[in-house]
Protein backbone atom coordinates (compact mmCIF):
# COMPACT_ATOMS: atom_id res chain seq x y z
CA UNK A 1 0.00 0.00 0.00
CA UNK A 2 0.91 3.46 -0.50
CA UNK A 3 1.24 4.80 2.86
CA UNK A 4 0.20 8.49 1.41
CA UNK A 5 -2.90 7.38 -0.59
CA UNK A 6 -4.05 5.67 2.62
CA UNK A 7 -3.48 9.22 4.65
CA UNK A 8 -5.16 11.18 1.95
CA UNK A 9 -8.53 8.76 2.21
CA UNK A 10 -8.69 8.85 5.88
CA UNK A 11 -8.32 13.07 5.81
CA UNK A 12 -11.18 13.12 3.31
CA UNK A 13 -13.29 10.39 5.41
CA UNK A 14 -12.44 12.99 8.27
CA UNK A 15 -13.42 15.93 6.58
CA UNK A 16 -16.59 14.68 4.09
CA UNK A 17 -17.80 12.55 7.52
CA UNK A 18 -18.23 9.33 5.55
CA UNK A 19 -16.39 6.73 3.49
CA UNK A 20 -19.24 7.71 0.56
CA UNK A 21 -18.64 11.32 0.95
CA UNK A 22 -14.30 10.80 0.72
CA UNK A 23 -15.32 8.24 -2.26
CA UNK A 24 -16.69 10.58 -4.43
CA UNK A 25 -13.88 13.18 -3.77
CA UNK A 26 -11.09 10.91 -4.49
CA UNK A 27 -13.17 9.08 -7.97
CA UNK A 28 -12.65 5.95 -5.92
CA UNK A 29 -15.45 2.84 -4.42
CA UNK A 30 -16.32 3.21 -0.46
CA UNK A 31 -15.35 0.04 -0.05
CA UNK A 32 -11.69 0.97 -1.47
CA UNK A 33 -11.64 3.67 1.06
CA UNK A 34 -12.61 1.77 3.42
CA UNK A 35 -9.75 -0.59 2.85
CA UNK A 36 -7.11 1.95 2.43
CA UNK A 37 -8.15 3.24 5.95
CA UNK A 38 -7.93 0.19 7.59
CA UNK A 39 -4.64 -0.30 6.07
CA UNK A 40 -3.76 2.99 7.52
CA UNK A 41 -5.01 1.90 11.03
CA UNK A 42 -3.22 -1.42 10.61
CA UNK A 43 0.18 0.55 9.64
CA UNK A 44 0.08 3.33 12.75
CA UNK A 45 -1.73 0.07 15.17
CA UNK A 46 -4.30 2.23 16.43
CA UNK A 47 -7.95 2.84 15.52
CA UNK A 48 -8.61 6.70 13.89
CA UNK A 49 -12.62 6.19 13.53
CA UNK A 50 -15.62 5.43 16.17
CA UNK A 51 -17.67 3.31 13.77
CA UNK A 52 -20.89 2.78 14.10
CA UNK A 53 -24.06 2.27 11.45
CA UNK A 54 -25.54 5.37 12.16
CA UNK A 55 -22.53 8.07 12.83
CA UNK A 56 -18.93 8.14 12.51
CA UNK A 57 -16.41 10.09 14.56
CA UNK A 58 -12.61 10.51 15.02
CA UNK A 59 -10.98 9.12 18.13
CA UNK A 60 -8.93 11.03 20.18
CA UNK A 61 -5.83 9.00 18.01
CA UNK A 62 -7.44 10.12 14.82
CA UNK A 63 -7.97 14.10 15.84
CA UNK A 64 -4.00 13.50 16.69
CA UNK A 65 -2.99 12.16 13.31
CA UNK A 66 -5.31 14.27 11.04
CA UNK A 67 -3.27 17.38 11.78
CA UNK A 68 0.02 15.31 11.73
CA UNK A 69 -1.60 13.89 8.49
CA UNK A 70 -2.15 16.92 6.80
CA UNK A 71 1.50 18.29 7.61
CA UNK A 72 2.66 15.30 6.14
CA UNK A 73 0.95 15.16 2.96
CA UNK A 74 1.50 19.24 2.55
CA UNK A 75 5.67 18.49 3.36
CA UNK A 76 4.58 15.94 -0.19
CA UNK A 77 3.64 18.19 -1.95
CA UNK A 78 6.15 20.82 -0.98
CA UNK A 79 9.10 18.16 -1.67
CA UNK A 80 7.93 17.20 -5.17
CA UNK A 81 7.23 20.71 -6.56
CA UNK A 82 10.70 21.98 -5.44
CA UNK A 83 12.56 18.92 -7.00
CA UNK A 84 10.66 19.87 -9.67
CA UNK A 85 10.93 24.12 -9.08
CA UNK A 86 14.95 23.19 -8.40
CA UNK A 87 16.10 23.63 -12.17
CA UNK A 88 13.17 25.36 -13.71
CA UNK A 89 10.58 28.44 -12.65
CA UNK A 90 9.32 28.35 -9.51
CA UNK A 91 5.97 25.89 -9.14
CA UNK A 92 3.74 24.44 -6.58
CA UNK A 93 0.98 25.68 -4.04
CA UNK A 94 1.64 28.83 -1.58
CA UNK A 95 -1.32 28.20 1.17
CA UNK A 96 -1.36 32.00 2.86
CA UNK A 97 -3.08 33.74 5.68
CA UNK A 98 -3.45 37.39 4.68
CA UNK A 99 -5.42 40.30 6.51
CA UNK A 100 -8.71 40.98 5.83
CA UNK A 101 -8.30 43.36 3.89
CA UNK A 102 -9.18 42.64 0.41
CA UNK A 103 -9.25 45.87 -1.42
CA UNK A 104 -5.41 46.25 -0.88
CA UNK A 105 -4.15 42.45 -0.91
CA UNK A 106 -6.26 41.93 -3.98
CA UNK A 107 -4.26 43.38 -6.56
CA UNK A 108 -1.10 42.15 -5.39
CA UNK A 109 -1.88 38.95 -5.43
CA UNK A 110 -3.28 39.85 -8.76
CA UNK A 111 0.39 41.07 -10.16
CA UNK A 112 2.12 37.64 -8.40
CA UNK A 113 0.11 35.55 -10.17
CA UNK A 114 1.06 37.11 -13.29
CA UNK A 115 4.39 37.04 -12.17
CA UNK A 116 4.69 33.54 -11.68
CA UNK A 117 2.10 31.56 -13.65
CA UNK A 118 2.97 27.97 -12.02
CA UNK A 119 2.63 29.20 -8.42
CA UNK A 120 -0.63 28.00 -7.40
CA UNK A 121 -2.14 30.14 -4.42
CA UNK A 122 -4.51 28.79 -1.41
CA UNK A 123 -5.54 32.62 0.27
CA UNK A 124 -7.15 32.78 3.81
CA UNK A 125 -8.34 36.00 4.20
CA UNK A 126 -8.92 36.38 8.32
CA UNK A 127 -7.65 38.71 11.19
CA UNK A 128 -7.12 35.77 13.59
CA UNK A 129 -4.15 34.67 14.41
CA UNK A 130 -3.32 31.16 12.90
CA UNK A 131 -1.03 28.50 14.03
CA UNK A 132 1.14 28.44 11.25
CA UNK A 133 2.89 24.99 11.50
CA UNK A 134 -0.37 23.11 13.03
CA UNK A 135 -2.83 24.46 10.17
CA UNK A 136 -0.29 23.94 7.49
CA UNK A 137 0.21 27.23 6.34
CA UNK A 138 3.66 28.31 4.38
CA UNK A 139 3.57 31.88 5.11
CA UNK A 140 1.21 34.32 6.95
CA UNK A 141 1.18 38.25 7.23
CA UNK A 142 1.37 39.51 10.93
CA UNK A 143 1.48 42.75 12.82
CA UNK A 144 4.09 42.54 15.95
CA UNK A 145 7.16 40.53 16.17
CA UNK A 146 8.16 36.90 15.71
CA UNK A 147 7.54 34.77 18.95
CA UNK A 148 8.02 31.04 17.60
CA UNK A 149 11.56 29.52 17.78
CA UNK A 150 10.05 27.46 14.52
CA UNK A 151 9.44 30.19 12.79
CA UNK A 152 11.23 32.78 10.43
CA UNK A 153 10.17 36.20 9.63
CA UNK A 154 11.24 39.56 7.52
CA UNK A 155 9.23 42.61 8.10
CA UNK A 156 7.58 43.93 4.52
CA UNK A 157 6.39 47.34 5.91
CA UNK A 158 5.15 49.56 8.34
CA UNK A 159 1.53 50.54 8.97
CA UNK A 160 0.60 54.01 10.37
CA UNK A 161 -2.66 53.50 12.13
CA UNK A 162 -4.75 57.07 12.32
CA UNK A 163 -7.90 58.63 12.33
CA UNK A 164 -9.93 59.77 9.37
CA UNK A 165 -12.86 61.26 8.22
CA UNK A 166 -14.81 62.17 5.29
CA UNK A 167 -14.96 66.42 4.21
CA UNK A 168 -18.67 65.74 4.48
CA UNK A 169 -18.81 64.43 7.77
CA UNK A 170 -16.53 67.62 8.74
CA UNK A 171 -18.60 69.86 7.00
CA UNK A 172 -21.37 68.52 9.00
CA UNK A 173 -20.14 67.66 12.33
CA UNK A 174 -16.75 69.48 12.52
CA UNK A 175 -13.39 68.61 13.35
CA UNK A 176 -12.75 67.34 16.68
CA UNK A 177 -10.17 69.44 18.40
CA UNK A 178 -9.12 67.54 20.90
CA UNK A 179 -9.29 63.80 22.38
CA UNK A 180 -12.06 64.55 24.98
CA UNK A 181 -14.29 65.80 21.29
CA UNK A 182 -14.03 62.53 19.96
CA UNK A 183 -16.72 61.18 22.29
CA UNK A 184 -19.19 63.42 21.08
CA UNK A 185 -18.61 61.92 17.03
CA UNK A 186 -20.14 59.01 15.51
CA UNK A 187 -17.11 56.75 15.31
CA UNK A 188 -16.76 53.44 13.42
CA UNK A 189 -15.47 51.14 15.55
CA UNK A 190 -14.01 47.53 14.77
CA UNK A 191 -14.67 44.36 16.95
CA UNK A 192 -12.50 41.38 16.18
CA UNK A 193 -14.52 38.51 15.03
CA UNK A 194 -12.62 35.94 17.02
CA UNK A 195 -12.81 37.60 20.18
CA UNK A 196 -15.76 39.90 19.87
CA UNK A 197 -13.59 42.53 21.42
CA UNK A 198 -13.96 46.21 19.96
CA UNK A 199 -10.37 47.42 18.61
CA UNK A 200 -8.82 50.17 21.53
CA UNK A 201 -7.88 53.21 19.67
CA UNK A 202 -4.70 54.12 20.68
CA UNK A 203 -5.04 57.40 22.30
CA UNK A 204 -2.94 59.08 24.59
CA UNK A 205 -2.23 57.44 28.14
CA UNK A 206 -4.30 59.47 30.04
CA UNK A 207 -7.33 58.93 28.12
CA UNK A 208 -6.84 55.05 27.95
CA UNK A 209 -10.00 53.91 29.77
CA UNK A 210 -11.52 56.92 30.53
CA UNK A 211 -13.32 57.79 27.25
CA UNK A 212 -16.41 56.06 25.81
CA UNK A 213 -17.00 55.96 22.43
CA UNK A 214 -19.80 56.27 19.94
CA UNK A 215 -21.19 52.77 18.94
CA UNK A 216 -23.18 53.86 16.33
CA UNK A 217 -21.38 51.84 13.58
CA UNK A 218 -19.36 48.62 14.79
CA UNK A 219 -18.38 46.34 11.91
CA UNK A 220 -15.99 43.35 11.15
CA UNK A 221 -14.26 44.43 8.32
CA UNK A 222 -11.71 47.42 7.38
CA UNK A 223 -12.82 47.62 4.13
CA UNK A 224 -16.50 48.55 5.44
CA UNK A 225 -14.95 50.92 7.74
CA UNK A 226 -13.01 53.05 4.49
CA UNK A 227 -16.54 52.97 2.90
CA UNK A 228 -18.24 53.99 5.81
CA UNK A 229 -15.82 56.63 6.46
CA UNK A 230 -15.71 57.98 2.82
CA UNK A 231 -19.81 58.08 2.53
CA UNK A 232 -19.33 60.25 5.51
CA UNK A 233 -20.96 58.32 8.44
CA UNK A 234 -17.88 58.71 10.89
CA UNK A 235 -14.41 58.97 12.10
CA UNK A 236 -12.74 55.87 11.45
CA UNK A 237 -9.14 54.40 12.47
CA UNK A 238 -7.97 53.26 9.73
CA UNK A 239 -4.47 51.83 8.27
CA UNK A 240 -2.31 53.86 5.93
CA UNK A 241 -2.57 51.00 3.58
CA UNK A 242 -5.99 51.78 3.17
CA UNK A 243 -6.71 55.38 3.52
CA UNK A 244 -2.91 56.62 2.08
CA UNK A 245 -4.56 56.99 -1.70
CA UNK A 246 -8.16 58.63 -0.39
CA UNK A 247 -6.16 60.96 1.76
CA UNK A 248 -4.15 62.37 -1.22
CA UNK A 249 -6.64 62.78 -3.40
CA UNK A 250 -8.71 64.52 -0.46
CA UNK A 251 -11.64 61.89 0.08
CA UNK A 252 -10.50 61.97 3.29
CA UNK A 253 -8.80 63.90 5.75
CA UNK A 254 -6.55 62.91 8.97
CA UNK A 255 -8.54 63.55 12.44
CA UNK A 256 -6.12 65.27 15.56
CA UNK A 257 -2.97 64.29 13.74
CA UNK A 258 -0.12 63.22 15.68
CA UNK A 259 -2.54 62.93 19.12
CA UNK A 260 -3.86 59.89 18.24
CA UNK A 261 -1.94 57.43 15.99
CA UNK A 262 0.63 54.36 16.30
CA UNK A 263 2.59 52.63 13.99
CA UNK A 264 3.10 48.57 13.33
CA UNK A 265 5.72 46.23 11.53
CA UNK A 266 3.89 44.15 9.39
CA UNK A 267 5.73 41.16 8.52
CA UNK A 268 5.94 37.96 6.94
CA UNK A 269 6.38 34.28 8.86
CA UNK A 270 6.95 31.26 7.37
CA UNK A 271 8.09 27.77 9.26
CA UNK A 272 11.87 28.03 9.12
CA UNK A 273 12.32 24.16 7.72
CA UNK A 274 10.49 25.68 4.48
CA UNK A 275 12.85 28.49 4.03
CA UNK A 276 14.32 26.80 0.61
CA UNK A 277 11.30 26.60 -1.15
CA UNK A 278 11.68 28.40 -4.35
CA UNK A 279 8.07 29.55 -4.62
CA UNK A 280 8.18 30.70 -1.36
CA UNK A 281 11.51 32.69 -1.68
CA UNK A 282 9.54 34.64 -4.59
CA UNK A 283 6.40 35.60 -2.91
CA UNK A 284 8.35 37.08 0.18
CA UNK A 285 10.60 38.92 -2.15
CA UNK A 286 7.74 39.87 -4.02
CA UNK A 287 5.89 41.42 -1.20
CA UNK A 288 8.97 42.76 0.62
CA UNK A 289 9.99 44.89 -2.78
CA UNK A 290 5.96 46.26 -3.25
CA UNK A 291 5.17 47.32 0.34
CA UNK A 292 8.62 48.20 1.55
Amino acid sequence: MNLFNGIEAFIQVAEKGSFAGAARQLNLSPSAVSKLVARTEDALGTVLFNRNTRSLSLTPEGQLFLKRGRVILSEMAAARADIAAAAGTPRGQLKISMPNITSFFLPLIGGFQEAYPEIDLELDFSDRVVDVIDEGFDVVFRVGQLSDSRLTSRQVARINMQLVASPAYVAKNGLPDSVESLAHHHCIQYRYPTTGRLEAWPLPEEYRGSLSFSKRLVCNSADARLGLALQGHGIALMPDLLSAPYLASGDLVVVLGESVQKEYQLHLLWPTNKHAMPRLREFVDYFHHHLS
